[in-house]
């Protein structure tokens, strides 16, 4: 065989490969069309309440949720473990991407090794990049999410093979999801790292903590990181309460950290990017179109953004929103907010098929 023969051999064998990946892992249903020749197998998910799909069904913690009302909007009105009342921004990435309508939670007791290869969750509800952070509320860090994660490369490996468990390792959209719970929880709420650290101080810390994470991660095997940036925390309903004082505005100290700390975020991505071959660690802002959804909710077709539907909407979140609680809204359709501090999946659609059309490229 001539050295271009054998050229054109390696090529097609390599063409092959990828298309059969392709084809056994995306299913044809991809809402948003990618670049020639490229393929998304997988949505891997860590972070904390926002992307948490069950992970903390079984743990000894206060931070959790499958019970109702939870779920109610769910396929079957089963309470997973998500907090909301139907899916959450994972699950709808990897349906716009054609993969599966839900991101299994990986500690799920019915997960099936098939579920591995598109994608799972690790996240825990409560986490955050601050180590104290789950310590706080006994649920996992970012750190043992990491664990699991490979614990979860060793099962993929034995269920495709090493060389199409590497092919999707390296081609996934990895999703994190942290910080709010670092602000909101452990800085402000908590107040246990005030006596350590101004403002500025505990978001250095923060923006350091979550570089060593992703610097962890793409030594894993991740390339193509979407990082969320932190929301406009202040503005959720149960900070609204807490800290909005009489009139329950928005807590503008909350926001002034998410915004500080979302500046050094995206800054240090842009350095990791430099310095790690191959590199797609993308800074996404969920600040802005999230603060423009509470501020102009009508716009959007809401009618509610400063209560969520469950309760009196002001304070309820995991065990305080529950069938015990006063009644959930009648039209879950017209809030922003599910409980007091989580979007409904109408808001998550209203924010993630944006967010995908804006980003997705920068992976490629």
């Amino acid at each position: 065989m001539s050295s271009s023969e054998v050229v054109r051999s390696s090529a097609l064998l390599s063409a092959a490969f990828v298309l059969s990946v392709s084809v056994m892992f995306l299913p044809a249903r991809a809402v948003v069309k990618l670049p020639p020749n490229e393929t998304v197998p997988a949505v891997i998910v860590f972070g904390d309440s926002i992307v948490d799909a069950g992970n903390n069904n079984n743990m000894s913690t206060l931070v959790k949720c499958n019970f109702p009302p939870y779920g109610e909007g769910f396929k079957g009105g089963i309470p997973t473990g998500r907090f909301c009342d139907g899916r959450v921004p994972s699950d709808l990435m990897a349906e716009q991407l054609g993969l599966k309508d839900i991101v299994p939670a990986y500690l799920d007791p019915n997960l099936q090794n098939q579920d591995l290869v598109t994608g799972v969750t690790f996240a825990s509800g409560g986490s955050g990049y601050d180590p104290l952070t789950p310590k706080l509320v006994s649920v996992i860090s970012m750190s043992d999410q990491l664990v699991l994660f490979k614990e979860y490369i060793g099962r993929l490996k034995g269920f495709v093979g090493e060389e199409k468990a590497n092919f999707i390792l390296a081609k996934s959209v990895y999703l994190v999801v942290a910080s709010s719970d670092d602000i909101a929880n452990t800085y402000f709420t908590a107040r246990v790292r005030q006596l350590q650290y101004d403002v500025p101080g505990y978001t250095d810390l923060m923006v350091g903590l979550a570089s060593n994470f992703l610097q962890d991660l793409y030594d894993l095997g991740a390339r193509r990181i979407a990082v969320f940036s932190a929301p406009p925390i202040g503005c959720v309903p149960s900070q609204r309460t807490l800290a909005g004082g009489a009139v329950r505005g928005c807590a503008e100290a909350y926001n002034s950290a998410a915004q500080l700390f979302n500046t050094k975020l995206s800054s240090k991505l842009d350095s990791l990017n430099s310095k790690l071959p191959h590199s797609k660690m993308v800074y996404i802002d969920v600040y802005n179109p999230l603060l423009d959804l509470i501020q102009s909710p009508a716009k959007h077709g809401f009618v509610v953004a400063d209560k969520g539907c469950c309760g009196t909407g002001n304070i309820e979140v995991a065990l305080l929103c529950n069938k015990r609680a006063a009644s959930t809204c009648t039209d879950v359709s017209d809030y922003v907010f599910w409980d007091s501090y989580h979007p409904t999946e109408k808001a998550y659609k209203a924010l993630v098929a944006p967010l995908i059309s804006k980003y997705l490229n920068k992976f490629f």
